[in-house]
């Protein structure tokens, strides 16, 4: 049994890596640090194959494809992003612009190239790393609310796809509200919400995965923000929304 996972430098990424490799699952860590990667490996139980690369860019998404498709990969774990908080007008458009490139991009090519492979043999998982914010829209944080529903209707539509196609390929998305990990150095802001433990984000998302849920919600508080933002007016959605983020600190 063989994992990739994305973004595995830290965070869940990092923690996914930790279960999976406790499961009996060989892996391969995809990040730029490289480092942090070798670090993480040495905890860990199984066979770990360390690629250090910037998936940013289509051409390394394609780079990377190419150096692992021969070797069987049960699950692709796309966990690379990052977010940025600001008023869109203040926000920096070249850090907007790599937001989107490996937010939706990086996880776009790589879901497509491995599904190929997967619904040829018929067998394999992908759990694309959303976010609760893919429910909503989010000012302060426009762009990576937007890349983040991008990623979760992608995923959706793919898994209908599949269950139309009487695939065994699982697809499934996981939108956790805020999580204890660097995201919230990175994207410069603080939560005045309750983060969530990363060890129990990825157990929870594994063993949803596992019964082949479409969306994993990993809070209780995160499964009632997520219902109210279903059934409230968008007028009342976005004054909600700009309130929880105006509250964080920059």
């Amino acid at each position: 049994m063989k994992a990739l996972i994305t973004g595995a430098s830290s965070g869940i990424g990092a923690e996914f890596a930790r279960i999976l490799s406790e499961k009996g699952y060989d892996l391969i860590l995809v990040a730029r640090r490289k480092k942090k990667m070798e670090t993480l490996a040495k905890q860990l139980k199984t066979n770990v194959k360390i690629i250090e690369l910037d998936i940013s860019s289509t051409y390394n998404c394609m780079k990377l494809y190419e150096e692992v498709k021969k070797e069987k990969i049960d699950i692709l774990i796309n966990n690379a992003g990052f977010g940025l908080f600001g008023k869109f007008n203040d926000t920096k458009l070249d850090t907007e612009l790599d937001m989107i490139d490996l937010n939706i991009k990086t996880v776009h090519a790589l879901t497509k190239l491995f599904l190929k492979d997967f619904k040829k043999r018929d067998s394999g998982y992908i759990l694309n790393v959303a976010s609760a914010a893919a429910f909503l829209p989010g000012p302060l944080m426009s762009t990576y609310y937007a890349t983040k529903s991008y990623v979760l209707h992608l995923t959706l539509a793919i898994n209908e796809e599949l269950k139309k196609d009487d695939s065994n390929v699982y697809i499934g998305a996981l939108c956790p509200g805020p999580v204890d990990t660097e995201f919230n150095k990175i994207a410069k802001v603080k939560f005045n919400l309750p983060s969530v433990d990363s060890s129990y984000v990825c157990n929870y998302a594994i063993k949803q995965m596992n019964k082949r849920k479409m969306i994993i919600i990993p809070s209780v508080k995160t499964k009632i923000g997520v219902y109210l933002a279903k059934i409230l007016p968008m007028n009342l959605k976005l004054k909600v929304s700009y309130n929880i983020q105006e509250r964080k600190d920059r």
